[in-house]
């Protein structure tokens, strides 16, 4: 059995719908791993959405076309998860829900606590934006 096989066969028997590089490394070589994620890139079982990171597809009911099989929100959620970090809604998304005030949050921001992140994801164009529980010193000068 080839390698895309069974990469193919271990990413649909995944419950969720981000698959890490990292575990699917154990199938093989660094260089015979990036040839079968780049196959099943091109024939849409899989899409990149960051490094070392990708997200199952999905056809789309409205075009036909092939579409990540979740949204940004969802998905980062769940690639952040997998990497270890523990994720909160934003501080405008955190005043909105609690009734602070009426504007929505534009777009998707992640708290990361205290740690620093600066790794991309990005679904459909809309990129995952991150905050942390640093505060900025100021100086009074």
């Amino acid at each position: 059995m080839k390698l895309e096989e069974r990469m193919l066969r271990s990413v649909k028997q995944r419950s969720g719908n981000v698959v890490l590089r990292a575990e699917l490394a154990g199938l093989g070589s660094a260089s015979q791993v990036t040839e079968a994620l780049k196959a099943l890139q091109e024939k849409g079982v899989l899409v990149r959405i960051g490094t070392g990171v990708y997200a199952k597809t999905r056809t789309s009911s409205v075009t036909g076309a092939t579409i990540p099989a979740g949204s940004l929100e969802t998905l980062a959620a769940e690639a952040l998860r997998k990497l270890g970090v523990d994720v909160g809604v934003g501080r405008v998304a955190a005043a909105y829900n609690a009734g602070g005030t009426t504007q929505m949050p534009g777009g998707f921001v992640a708290n990361t606590g205290r740690r620093r992140i600066s790794r991309k994801i990005a679904v459909g164009g809309r990129a995952l934006k991150y905050e942390n529980d640093f505060s900025r010193t100021t100086t009074n000068a």
